[in-house]
């Protein structure tokens, strides 16, 4: 008589990273195996996004400032910038730099305030944005497709509350 049943886990009693870290001993404690299933994952991600941004002859913290400043709509202080970005960009003006050497960005000095330099976004920046939009959203759609709207959602909420924590903890 055959069975109906589903093949066990290949991996019972241990988690998938663990498995894929060929880890012979469990996790110190469930803390832990999210943290590092946590970085994992965003190291992968990161990854393929930066491969899909060098396609255009931009990295990840480029794209980031130049979406800023479409967004935005005006030029920026660069310090105005670096507190938008997604990650930290600790050479924030060598990275303009290398931005206004590809004509994607121009600088003026503040008109009011010598010390204040402000960034703005060229017209190949512009253009360049456009063509990125939809492979990066089809990107997007392809990472997020295991997941329902619902899980999205829910992963978005615990993303936030997770960041709310560490940044309290910093204070």
């Amino acid at each position: 008589m055959s069975s109906n049943k589903k093949p066990d886990n290949p991996i019972p009693s241990a988690g998938k990273l663990q498995h894929e870290l060929k880890k012979k001993k469990p996790f110190e404690s469930l803390a832990q195996e999210a943290w590092l299933n946590l970085v994992r994952t965003h190291s992968q991600l990161q990854i393929r996004g930066e491969r899909m941004l060098g396609e255009y002859g931009l990295t990840g913290c480029q794209y980031n400032i130049l979406r800023i400043l479409r967004g935005e709509g005006h030029p920026l202080p660069i310090l105005e910038i670096a507190s938008r970005t997604i990650s930290p960009v600790p050479g924030i003006t060598g990275l303009i730099d290398r931005l206004e050497k590809a004509g994607w960005v121009c600088r003026e000095r503040s008109t009011t305030d010598r010390r204040v330099i402000y960034v703005g976004i060229t017209d190949p920046a512009l253009e360049l944005l456009s063509r990125i939009d939809e492979p990066i959203n089809d990107l997007h759609e392809e990472i997020m497709q295991p997941l329902s709207q619902g899980d999205r959602r829910e992963l978005i909420r615990l993303l936030e509350q997770l960041r709310c924590h560490a940044s309290e903890s910093q204070e």
